[in-house]
């Protein structure tokens, strides 16, 4: 019921606003530039408010039940988004870079960690998480404007596919197609189901059941591995990788930078 609708988006909008009058706030562009959204999706501004991080996220970070589940950094971006958008659109990579936001707003731009060198010595290294850059799209990739859809030629099969980036409303649906599966004591082939969502249509074919069983009989280990090469290589997300100074003084290029408790946890 469309006047249902309006009067819950009003009345999002109101919460929205009432946090940006408590709280300071800042803009935090999207990796993905807004451009594979629908145009009458508030995400297509290309970038989300969020306020600064409060005592009521770090209750959240410590929520045990959230921990055990495994929603507690969905539940965290949800509480310091301002802008009323639908929190399930949010593609993977623009989610990574709200959660690289969310650190720099509740505890600073200064990561510290211990890494080790390629000759097994451990170095102290602080990062300064602002430098770390997004992988920006570039909308000549995209098969028509505000569409998440993309093709791609497999190498091998020489097939056409269309693909999408996962949202976190995909990423919902597959962990809980996985869980069914394990459930009933299904076979569990967690990348096999992720790219039966990535994939949208094999030679022009959209049939759910179609990409399923092309998935399942056809796909070969080389096209996908250079499918999900392509996907990373022009996809909206943040570089997480960074350049250190070993102990002998060699400059340490593309390391990826490590996830730890600490990320959210500082003080753990």
């Amino acid at each position: 019921d469309p006047p249902f609708l309006s009067y819950m988006y009003m009345q999002t909008y109101k919460v929205m606003e009432e946090k940006k009058q408590l709280f300071p706030t800042e803009e935090v562009s999207l990796p993905s530039r807004g451009l594979i959204y629908p145009a009458d999706n508030p995400l297509s501004r290309g970038s989300v408010e969020m306020k600064y991080m409060t005592a009521k996220e770090e209750d959240i970070l410590t929520n045990e039940s959230y921990i055990k589940k495994g929603v507690v950094i969905d539940k965290l971006l949800q509480s310091l988004i301002v802008s009323p958008i639908n929190y399930n659109d949010l593609a993977s990579g623009d989610k990574n870079s709200l959660l690289v936001a969310a650190r720099v707003l509740g505890y600073g731009k200064d990561y510290k960690f211990d890494i080790q060198s390629p000759t097994g010595a451990k170095i102290s290294h602080t990062l300064d998480l602002t430098e770390l850059e997004d992988k920006e799209l570039d909308k000549k990739h995209l098969l028509k404007p505000n569409t998440n859809e993309f093709s791609f030629t497999l190498p091998v099969l020489k097939k056409e596919l269309t693909f999408k980036y996962l949202t976190h409303r995909d990423e919902r649906k597959i962990d809980e197609e996985l869980k069914g599966r394990k459930k009933a004591n299904q076979e569990v082939g967690e990348l096999t189901t992720r790219l039966k969502y990535i994939i949208q249509s094999v030679d022009g074919d959209y049939e759910k059941k179609t990409i399923r069983e092309f998935v399942d009989n056809q796909l070969l280990a080389r096209d996908s591995r250079a499918l999900r090469e392509h996907m990373k290589n022009i996809g909206p997300d943040v570089d997480m990788t960074f350049e250190y100074e070993d102990e002998n003084g060699d400059m340490q290029r593309g390391v990826n930078v490590p996830l730890n408790i600490t990320f959210l946890w500082p003080d753990a």
